[in-house]
C-alpha cells in the first residue's frame, strides 16, 4: 500500500478535521445566520436587495404555503426551475424549512430533459419562471406533478419597478412564449396564502435528504445525487475553515454569476451567506458588458466562476478599470483553470485565482489550492475531514509521487471519503454500487498525488466533455442524433475550444446522402440544451471500431489533435 495522505490541511494552522456542527439541518444554520445579521442585506439582484429578515419572512411564508398543499408531506420533492433571481433563495429556503427536498432543474432544459428529471425525482411541486413554462406544458401530464407555481422575472422587485420589468420582459422583449397549465398559481399569490397560514416547524435530521442534485456521474445516465443535510453542513464547515483566515463577518460582498441550481454556486453561496455576506446574483453572466457594468457598482471581495468566464471578463472593455482593492477570494471550479488565464488574472486584479475541485456527489468540495498562492497546475489539497487516495483498476491504493521515476505508475482514479460524500443515487442502487466501494467514492477522474498531498488531474476515466463547466455525455448526444432518420452511425467527442474550454464535435456516417450539418443542428435543438449541442459536425464513410464493433472515440480525438 502507498503512503496515505490523511486529512491534509491548509493553511498549516487550519484544523485537520471539522468540528461537529451544532446544527441538525441547513434551515437551523440559516435561522442562526438570520438572527445574527437580521437587517443587513442578504441578496441583491436587478437593482434591489432583500435583507436577512426579509428572506426569513419570505421563506417562512413559502414554507407555510407548501405545508398547506394537499398531498405534500415531509420528504417530498419540490423542483426549482429558476435562474439567479431573488425568488431562488426565498423558494429554496422555504422548501428546506418545510422539511421537503429541493430538486434543482436547469432552466435551459428541453422538454425531453425536463421530463426525464421530473419523472425520476417524482417531484410533486415545481416552481418555474414563466419564460420556461411552455416547455413544462409539453411534459407535465407525463409526470407526478400536482402543483405548479409560476413566477415572473420582476416578482421580487418593489412596485412600480416590478410592473415595468415584467412588462418589458413579456411584451417588449417577448421572452415569454404562450403557455397554459391548469391550476398553475403565481408565486406572489402563494406567498400571500402562506402569510395567512400557520407555519409548523419540522424536525429535520442530518440523514434527511436536502437536495436531489442531478448529474451524469461517471456513466452518463441522469441520476439524482442524494445530498443530506449532514452532507451540506459538513461541506459548509469545510468551506468556512478554508476562508476563515480572510473573511470578516457582515462585511463581504460576494458576486455569484454561476447559476444557483449548480452545486458549485449553491454551496459557495450558502458558505458566504453564513458569514453575513451580501450575495449579488447575476442573472445573465453571458452579457459580459452588462456584467462588468454591474461589477462597477460594488467594492466586491469574492467572485466565483469558471475558466471561460474569467477569460471572457478579462477580454471585456472596462474590466481592467474596476476597483479590485477589496478582492480577496476568487475561486475557479467546474473545469480546469488554465495557466495563461490565472496569470493574466493576477496581473490585472492583483489577486490569485484559486482552483477548486469537487463533484455533485461531494456537495461539492473535495480539494482546493491554498488562498494567496499562485497557479501551480494542481487542484490543491483535500479540505478538512477529507481523505483522497489514488487507486488502480483493482482498487489498490497507489503510492504518492515523489518526483522521481515514471509518474504513470502513480496515476490512477481519484477516490474520496469524507462527511460531504452523498448517500447515493436516488432509486438507483446499481449505479450507486458502481461508484461507491468500502465508503469511498470513485470519482471517474484520473490523476496523481505528490508527497505534499497536492492532487493533479490528468485525464477523465470516461469520455465526459466539459463545456463551460457543465458535463456533456457522448452517449446522450449520440442517442439523440441517432433519432434522425438520415443518420446511420455517429460518435461524439470533446475538442478544445477557446470560449467554452471544450466543445462537442459530432462525426456522422450518413444514411441519407443529402443530410446536411444544418439538418443535424436543427434536430439537436429540439432535444438538447445549448451547451450539449454539436458545434462541429463532420461526415465520413466509416467510424473506427474495435474488433467487436465498439466505436473508438479515442481514435477520433487523436485524429483531431493530429
Amino acid at each position: 500500500m502507498g503512503e496515505k495522505i490523511w486529512l491534509r490541511s491548509y493553511p498549516a494552522d487550519m484544523p485537520a478535521e471539522i468540528v461537529p456542527t451544532p446544527f441538525s439541518s441547513v434551515p437551523e444554520l440559516i435561522a442562526e445566520t438570520i438572527r445574527k445579521f437580521g437587517d443587513k442585506p442578504a441578496f441583491h439582484n436587478l437593482g434591489h436587495s432583500i435583507s436577512f429578515n426579509e428572506l426569513d419572512r419570505l421563506s417562512r411564508d413559502f414554507a407555510a404555503f407548501l405545508q398547506g398543499l394537499p398531498g405534500v408531506v415531509k420528504g417530498d420533492r419540490v423542483a426549482i426551475m429558476l435562474p439567479n433571481l431573488l425568488q431562488y433563495p426565498a423558494v429554496l429556503f422555504g422548501i428546506l424549512r418545510a422539511g421537503l427536498t429541493a430538486v434543482n432543474v436547469n432552466p435551459l432544459y428541453t422538454a425531453r430533459e425536463l421530463e426525464v428529471q421530473l419523472k425520476d425525482s417524482g417531484a410533486k411541486v415545481i416552481v418555474i419562471l414563466e419564460n420556461f413554462a411552455s416547455i413544462l406544458q409539453e411534459v407535465a401530464p407525463e409526470t407526478a406533478l400536482e402543483h405548479v407555481i409560476s413566477t415572473q422575472v420582476g416578482d421580487m422587485l418593489p412596485a412600480p419597478r416590478r410592473w415595468l420589468v415584467n412588462f418589458v420582459v413579456k411584451r417588449v422583449k417577448k421572452m415569454v412564449p404562450g403557455w397554459r397549465i391548469a391550476g398553475a398559481l403565481p408565486l406572489r399569490k402563494a406567498l400571500e396564502r402562506g402569510a395567512r397560514a400557520e407555519f409548523k416547524p419540522v424536525k429535520i435530521a442530518h440523514d434527511d435528504i436536502a437536495f436531489l442534485q442531478y448529474t451524469g456521474g461517471t456513466t452518463g445516465v441522469a441520476k439524482g445525487a442524494m445530498l443530506t443535510h449532514g452532507n451540506m453542513l459538513a461541506n459548509l464547515e469545510q468551506v468556512n475553515l478554508w476562508i476563515s483566515s480572510s473573511f470578516r463577518e457582515g462585511c463581504e460582498i460576494a458576486i455569484a454569476p454561476l447559476p444557483m441550481y449548480h452545486i458549485f454556486c449553491l454551496t459557495s453561496s450558502l458558505g458566504f451567506m453564513k458569514w453575513g455576506s451580501l450575495i449579488v446574483l447575476i442573472t445573465n453572466p453571458r452579457d459580459l458588458p452588462a456584467f462588468v457594468e454591474e461589477l462597477g457598482h460594488w467594492k466586491f471581495s469574492v467572485l466565483t466562476g469558471v475558466n471561460t468566464l474569467f477569460n471572457g471578463l478579462m477580454n471585456t472593455p472596462g474590466f481592467d478599470k474596476l476597483d479590485f482593492s477589496a478582492l480577496k477570494v476568487v475561486v475557479g471550479g467546474g473545469a480546469s483553470v488554465h495557466q495563461a488565464v490565472a496569470e493574466r488574472w493576477q496581473k490585472i486584479t492583483g489577486t490569485f485565482l484559486t482552483e477548486a475541485y469537487g463533484l455533485t456527489e461531494t456537495s461539492p468540495g473535495v480539494c482546493c489550492t491554498p488562498l494567496g498562492t499562485p497557479w501551480n497546475g494542481t487542484i490543491g489539497l483535500p479540505v478538512s475531514s477529507t481523505e483522497v487516495t489514488i487507486r488502480d483498476e483493482a482498487f489498490n491504493e497507489l503510492p504518492v509521487w515523489t518526483g522521481d521515476g515514471d509518474i504513470d505508475r502513480h496515476t490512477g482514479e481519484i477516490c474520496v471519503r469524507g462527511p460531504q460524500v452523498m448517500r447515493g443515487y436516488w432509486n438507483k442502487p446499481e449505479e450507486t454500487a458502481k461508484v461507491m466501494q468500502d465508503g469511498w467514492l470513485k470519482t471517474g477522474d484520473i490523476g496523481n498525488m505528490n508527497d505534499k498531498g497536492y492532487v493533479t488531474i490528468t485525464d477523465r476515466k470516461k469520455d465526459m466533455i466539459l463545456v463551460s463547466g457543465f458535463n456533456v455525455y457522448p452517449n446522450e448526444v449520440e442517442s439523440v442524433v441517432m433519432m434522425h432518420p438520415g443518420v446511420a452511425e455517429c460518435a461524439v467527442i470533446g475538442v478544445p475550444d477557446e470560449k467554452s474550454g471544450e466543445a462537442v464535435k459530432l462525426v456522422i456516417v450518413r444514411k441519407d446522402p443529402n443530410l446536411s450539418k444544418e439538418d443535424v443542428i436543427d434536430h439537436c435543438k429540439t432535444q438538447l440544451t445549448g451547451y450539449k449541442r454539436p458545434h462541429h459536425v463532420d461526415f465520413r464513410d466509416s467510424l473506427p471500431k474495435t474488433p467487436i464493433g465498439k466505436i473508438l472515440r479515442r481514435e477520433l480525438r487523436d485524429e483531431h489533435k493530429g
